[in-house]
């Protein structure tokens, strides 16, 4: 079979032939028909991700299809099933075998390029806003990066659990689409005086911040007293340092979040946050957006759309 992945962390990836060897007890052997793309691929290749599983990997976190065989000891799946599944890795591939009990069943309705785009992102952000920051109907939510593949989600179920969300992304493009997913104020990330903006709005009662850098200050000098500051990731390579005299003086929370972490010590509170999220999707209250979908041979492309931030949403590639 055919699969996308680094010889070592100091090649680039490229498309190879090679065998996949029957699935072990507990996996099932996955037909893979999307792979969703996320920044933390791009980290993984590199070597300079969270986890650094031993080369050759083959790249993709998230991936979707139908279960084509069951290893010893599986029971809660069948050969023909539709799931989706976050693996970490193995996902950019004509097929995998993964653990039987991280797949979830999909809705009927569901297409694989859909499921393929949703886990990391809407996962990412429910878990964040719902679990760790508590997030009020009514609060005020800024989210950067806000066009993004995590970003768009947090400003759509930001808006759907009733916040008022201020969304900020670079260009006037990035931003109408994160106003057609609810957000309600919005500014461009290379304006001046971000800071000011906010609090000219009343101030940042919850922060999704996925940029890092001056925006990650601009947006903590905003946020108001005994705020939560959510920090997912730094887009820009630049990890801020945090004043914890700022935080002493207003009470703020500032908060991290590695939505695969939980699979390792509490696997629930993403099963839980996933129920959900397939439930608001088949209640027509979701609405993944996939800005480019691109065949395996173009892996490499699909890459270098999240490398460059020309996508919006999520970059799917399908087999």
């Amino acid at each position: 079979m055919r699969a996308y992945q680094i010889a070592s962390y100091d090649t680039p990836p490229e498309l190879v032939d090679i065998d996949l060897p029957p699935p072990a007890t507990g996996e099932v052997r996955l037909a893979i028909k999307a792979c969703g793309l996320n920044f933390a691929d791009l980290l993984l290749a590199r070597g300079r991700y969270q986890e650094r599983p031993e080369p050759p990997v083959t790249l993709g976190m998230e991936m979707a299809g139908r279960v084509e065989a069951l290893g010893s000891g599986v029971t809660t799946l069948a050969v023909g099933d539709r799931v989706a599944v976050y693996n970490g890795q193995g996902g950019l591939a004509e097929a995998a075998n993964v653990p039987a009990e991280r797949c979830v069943r999909l809705p009927d309705a569901m297409s694989a390029s859909h499921a393929a785009a949703f886990q990391v992102a809407y996962g990412t952000s429910h878990v964040a806003l719902e679990h760790k920051a508590r997030l009020q109907a009514g609060e005020r939510l800024v989210v950067t990066g806000a066009a993004g593949g995590v970003g768009l989600t947090a400003v759509e179920i930001g808006a759907l659990m009733g916040a008022e969300v201020i969304a900020i992304a670079r260009g006037a493009e990035k931003l109408d689409i994160a106003r057609k997913a609810g957000a309600r104020h919005l500014i461009d990330s290379e304006s001046p005086e971000i800071r000011e903006q906010i609090k000219a709005l009343g101030g940042a009662d919850v922060v999704y911040e996925a940029v890092g850098g001056d925006l990650f200050t601009q947006c903590f000098r905003a946020t108001n007293p005994d705020g939560r500051i959510l920090a997912i990731g730094f887009a820009s390579g630049d990890v801020p340092q945090i004043p914890a005299n700022h935080l002493l003086v207003k009470n703020l929370s500032v908060m991290g979040l590695y939505w695969g972490g939980y699979l390792a010590f509490r696997p629930e509170v993403l099963t839980g946050s996933l129920a959900r999220l397939f439930e608001w999707y088949s209640e027509g209250r979701l609405h993944p957006q996939i800005s480019h979908q691109l065949p395996l041979e173009q892996a490499g492309e699909a890459l270098d759309l999240l490398r460059q931030r020309k996508s919006t949403g999520k970059v799917v590639v399908t087999m």
